[in-house]
């Protein structure tokens, strides 16, 4: 047996390791049963010995002795929390066992060292699919597919649950198609072919039955949309409105700023979720918002202190997703930070935005323009372009921020896809499905 624990420097060998050195010959030797012994009495005398505990834990689940296996393993966890090696072996153990709580209690442990952990994406896809928590089986295995790297480099067992992630989320995407379709069939019934022409192109690609080559949106793409960073205000009739109340709406974030209350991180992921470029800003105050309205409804003691603000936003086409948009904020941006570039989920949308207090310093990028915004000059972009923004002054960056649908966008294709939208909610029962 290889040994896994070699005393490196100059530090004396103690008893315990010592002993440990001899419980590997007694394996050797095949005498089992001494090499146990020795191990439990080591541990007797130093219970935070690592390399005794590791071993013991190997020779337990060899003879299939789960109980101190996992005595073993929580020893470990507890000595070296982000070791996710001993947390993955508690799932493995809690699996035999039958004990589906601990071991879903064990995997996200793994997720929050390595989000990208193969091994237990699979396993909290396998989880999920014997509990009957389809959707949640279904965003696991489907992060699992995104993580792996090519087949032929995995061992054979874990190839074999990765094949079984890939037939799972197939099936889960034919169903979700066939329900979604049936769904807004009375919907669709009301127009013409060519009318939902696009729209329905948008939901081949969304299942996957086509491909898109189009702009970029993490989520819900529209096809032949152009991909426009920053939109002509001639089609946008209600911007002048808009930015003649600009006074009042400053006037009420002053208000609501002065109040101190109402303010929330901009970004709050779940630990267990990989953060990639939002490590920094990750509930941070650096980016906070002050909603106004938040998927898809008015947040009420918010909106009650700015009516000028929601009467002002309300002059836009505002866009209908139950349970997802409109949304509107007032968006701050503190001194010396800086929000990276990314992309918004859906391009049936666009965002507006209204700076209302901009110090020098400021700047805005859109694929390839860079602005600098101007208080109470509107402007419309779409943020399923790459984008970022920077405050590289010593002052606080403040701007109304809301959506609109896409001016690209025909009445029965909004019509379609805010149908889509509540289907959607209806077969997802708001546990899965697609974000727009």
């Amino acid at each position: 047996m290889n040994s896994p624990f070699v005393p490196t420097g100059a530090a004396k060998p103690t008893q315990s390791d010592a002993d440990f050195l001899l419980a590997q010959q007694l394996l050797q030797q095949g005498q089992t049963a001494r090499a146990s012994a020795l191990l439990q009495s080591t541990l007797m005398r130093e219970p935070a010995h690592q390399p005794s505990l590791r071993l013991l834990a190997q020779l337990a689940m060899g003879a299939r002795d789960m109980a101190s296996a996992q005595q073993c393993l929580e020893k470990l966890a507890e000595l070296e929390p982000s070791n996710l090696q001993h947390w993955l072996q508690l799932a493995m153990l809690h699996r035999a066992g039958g004990d589906a709580a601990k071991e879903e209690r064990a995997l996200f442990q793994v997720l929050c060292i390595d989000a990208r952990d193969l091994m237990a994406l699979l396993m909290r896809g396998d989880l999920f699919e014997r509990q009957g928590r389809n959707h949640d089986a279904a965003k696991s295995f489907q992060a699992a597919v995104a993580v792996a790297p090519d087949a032929e480099k995995l061992p054979p067992p874990i190839r074999a649950m990765l094949v079984k992630a890939h037939r799972y989320c197939e099936r889960y995407n034919q169903s979700y198609s066939d329900q979604v379709e049936s769904l807004i069939a009375n919907a669709a019934s009301q127009f013409s072919g060519v009318e939902l022409d696009r729209f329905r192109l948008s939901l081949d690609i969304m299942f996957g039955r086509k491909k898109r080559y189009e702009s970029q949106p993490m989520n819900y793409f529209f096809p032949q949309l152009a991909p426009v960073e920053f939109f002509e205000r001639r089609q946008f009739p209600w911007m002048e409105a808009l930015e003649a109340r600009t006074e009042q709406i400053r006037e009420e974030f002053l208000a609501v700023l002065q109040g101190e209350q109402g303010f929330i991180p901009y970004l709050s992921y779940s630990e267990d979720q990989p953060l990639n470029q939002w490590v920094e800003l990750n509930n941070s105050p650096q980016w906070s918002a002050f909603h106004l309205l938040k998927d898809g409804l008015p947040v009420a003691e918010n909106a009650s202190r700015c009516p000028a603000t929601m009467a002002a936003m309300a002059l836009a086409p505002q866009p209908d997703q139950p349970g997802r948009t409109p949304v509107g904020m007032f968006s701050l941006l503190k001194p010396r930070t800086r929000i990276p570039p990314h992309v918004g989920v859906s391009n049936a949308r666009l965002v507006t935005h209204l700076p209302l207090i901009i110090p020098p310093n400021c700047g805005f990028r859109v694929g390839n323009t860079t602005r600098q915004w101007e208080p109470g000059r509107a402007w419309v972009f779409d943020d399923t372009i790459e984008h970022e923004a920077w405050n590289n002054s010593d002052l606080l960056r403040v701007v109304l921020i809301f959506d609109v649908w896409h001016p690209g966008l025909s009445e029965a294709e909004r019509v379609m896809i805010s149908a889509m939208s509540a289907a959607f909610n209806q077969f997802a029962q708001s546990g899965g499905g697609f974000d727009l």
